[in-house]
């Protein structure tokens, strides 16, 4: 004679499968559109994406956007019209598929650039998923606010026996599209400025310029010997993105 506890477990059982068998396919195609700029896909990187329950944070789908960073005069040069697309199949994205048998509350977020800790931005949404109903085409997109900066001169702990010390840091968009004088992406519209901090002096702040290449940002500074902080930060007063990177170096 079984117990009550078998009895338990075997409709629980039952219920299980049954739910397993009634699961549909959700398909759900996730983007990440860089403030001001195209879709991060695989030339920078990709955009990290997860999708979570919304109460357990059980994660249903994770993986990273692949493909283009889109067509530019569609993104950037053309009025946006209500439905009208803005991303073909090229465009970068993550493609999800989810089991689900009923409605579900879910959390999508966006870590991205991915491969660029210092610049990474998280964004997120919330939305239900329907048994058997795909959210594709466009799909779901998430805004990436900001820019990468990357420090390139000085490295970090590097000493200089020269006071005149110059900084170069390469600045581009969150989709890594290029920024140049008088561009799409204008670094005369942008505020870039290197701040040293140390103990031996107050806080100095050298504004810094696009030259020798998109995207290369340079300026100079004559310091007395000491250990130094560099920040180099990007500002655009017109959409408000930002960007920051820092490292530390020495004067001998």
């Amino acid at each position: 004679m079984y117990s009550n506890n078998f009895y338990r477990f075997f409709w629980a059982l039952i219920f299980s499968v049954s739910a397993i068998s009634s699961a549909q396919e959700v398909e759900i195609m996730v983007r990440a559109q860089a403030g001001d700029a195209k879709f991060i896909g695989s030339s920078i990187g990709g955009a990290k994406i997860l999708i979570m329950d919304a109460l357990t944070n059980e994660i249903l789908a994770e993986g990273i956007t692949k493909g283009s960073t889109g067509n530019t005069a569609k993104i950037m040069k053309q009025a946006q019209i209500r439905r009208k697309r803005i991303t073909d199949d090229q465009t970068a994205g993550f493609n999800a598929k989810v089991q689900i048998a009923e409605p579900r509350f879910v959390t999508i977020e966006a870590y991205a650039p991915w491969n660029k800790k210092q610049a990474r931005v998280k964004s997120s949404t919330q939305l239900w998923l329907l048994p058997g109903k795909d959210i594709t085409g466009e799909g779901i997109i998430l805004k990436i606010p900001g820019f990468v900066v990357d420090i390139v001169t000085p490295q970090t702990h590097q000493s200089y026996s020269s006071s005149e010390i110059k900084f170069q840091a390469n600045i581009v968009m969150m989709c890594g599209c290029p920024i140049t004088k008088g561009g799409l992406w204008d670094a005369n519209q942008y505020e870039v400025n290197a701040i040293l901090k140390s103990e031996n002096m107050d806080t100095k702040t050298v504004k810094m310029e696009q030259e020798g290449g998109s995207s290369n940002f340079l300026g100079k500074a004559n310091l007395e010997k000491g250990s130094y902080e560099l920040i180099i930060q990007a500002f655009d007063p017109v959409t408000g993105n930002t960007g920051v990177d820092r490292t530390n170096f020495m004067v001998n």
